[in-house]
């Protein structure tokens, strides 16, 4: 039965006679026993077990525990918002549950555990309302801005409930309910965020860019950016979550790829290549000016292609003089631009930029765009194959790859580009 489409299973069930009911019928059929989505494990048992374990100990209106630190801004709702701490029911040293920059070498299941224990208490505010002097709005500040872990305490009008919450952008966290109250004890800032913060005349543009500069960890300079942290006093915000991840990333990419405009091409063709999750990625550096671009492959019954029945793919990309339009791709798009660009300033290079996605069954669930960044970034660390030519570098794509090199060249702009326009060295 495994082998069986999912539509076919239905029809032998003879519950397939109203198209309408499709979506909702699979996991009931399936039960986690038949894996009829075709990934490797059951994610709703995942979630199920993950949240089955937390339940016992967030069953109350009263929370503590040691905060990785950890906050998480709404947008629903924008102007007006949700703003709180996470908050895990445990003590010690917590910092590893949001700190993605440190997830590359543990599992699925190991991450959903971490953000699983992470409640999420919810006040409502104004966005602009960043220098409130509620102790609500003044303690989420202060655990964006923290550097260790911070003994929390939340008191919610309700106990925590809700399904265990995943994103495409943000991390995924535990329950949630609305706080009465919360206290936190002793604080420690990061110094140099301390600084940025403090200086009320620096814009924040600049004080991301000199944090990075500094070594502080992009997820770091997020959860401050998402409390209002940088910028002239009178502009500052809250910024929901979802929309600093990307703005950061965003604010350093195109700072590294300016520069990187600047350096000299690169004199061979490189590859690089990643198998993490269940996603294979393979970045493609080739010896022309500037230009990058990001291509997704979701294979049915992935996050993005749930209910599909064939390979959906995706693409954003940009030459040299840049785009003016959000990526369709998404944040994904500006995550993996700062990590290649990370590596072309280091190595004083400038070149063109594929990378390839393909996202197969076993990443069962999505887990944040940190994934795509800090897994460009591992590619990167591997040692790259080098070509002579474009040909021997879509020989080594065609072996690593499920996908015809063929068909990412009809879905990538700049490999048909490369391959299609006349340039005047070929002349």
């Amino acid at each position: 039965m495994r082998n069986q489409t999912i539509k076919q299973v239905l029809k032998d069930k003879k519950i397939f006679n109203q198209p309408e009911e499709k979506p909702t019928s699979f996991c009931a059929l399936c039960r986690g026993t038949k894996l009829l989505c075709g990934k490797a494990r059951c994610p709703v048992l995942l979630k199920f077990h993950s949240r089955d374990k937390i339940k016992p100990l967030v069953d109350k209106l009263t929370i503590g525990g040691a905060s990785p630190p950890s906050v998480f801004i709404g947008r629903y709702g924008y102007p007006k918002i949700s703003i709180g701490p996470m908050i895990p029911p445990i003590m010690g040293d917590t910092s590893i549950l949001d700190s993605p920059e440190q997830w590359m070498s543990r599992s699925i299941d190991e991450i959903v555990d971490f953000r699983s224990m992470l409640i999420r208490g919810k006040y409502t505010v104004k966005a602009n309302d960043v220098n409130n002097s509620n102790k609500i709005v003044e303690f989420t500040r202060e655990l964006g801005l923290s550097k260790n872990s911070v003994y929390t305490e939340a008191i919610f009008q309700k106990k925590p409930k809700g399904r265990i919450i995943f994103y495409d952008e943000v991390q995924p966290h535990g329950p949630s309910a609305p706080l009465k109250t919360f206290d936190i004890s002793n604080p420690k800032y990061d110094q140099r965020i301390e600084k940025a913060f403090y200086d009320t005349d620096l814009k924040a543009k600049p004080a991301v860019l000199d944090l990075f500069k500094n070594g502080v960890n992009v997820s770091k300079i997020q959860r401050a950016f998402s409390v209002g942290g940088f910028g002239v006093n009178k502009y500052r915000r809250f910024v929901p979550t979802r929309w600093s991840i990307t703005a950061v990333d965003d604010i350093l990419g195109k700072n590294l790829m300016e520069k990187t405009k600047t350096k000299p091409l690169i004199n061979e063709y490189r590859t690089y290549f990643l198998n993490q999750f269940d996603n294979r990625w393979i970045i493609l550096m080739m010896p022309t000016e500037w230009q990058y671009e990001l291509i997704e492959a979701w294979y049915p019954n992935t996050t993005w292609n749930p209910y599909g029945s064939s390979i959906s793919i995706f693409n954003s990309f940009e030459f040299y003089k840049g785009r003016t339009d959000y990526a369709e791709i998404g944040g994904c798009y500006y995550a993996a631009r700062l990590a290649v660009n990370e590596l072309l300033n280091s190595e004083n290079h400038q070149a063109g930029i594929v990378i390839f996605r393909e996202a197969h069954p076993g990443y069962i669930m999505p887990v944040g765009v940190w994934n795509v960044r800090e897994s460009v970034r591992k590619a990167l660390k591997v040692t790259c194959q080098k070509y002579q030519t474009l040909t021997e570098a879509f020989d080594f794509i065609q072996k690593k790859m499920d996908i015809p090199i063929d068909r990412w060249i009809r879905n990538s702009a700049i490999l048909k580009n490369r391959l299609h326009q006349k340039r005047l060295e070929d002349f």
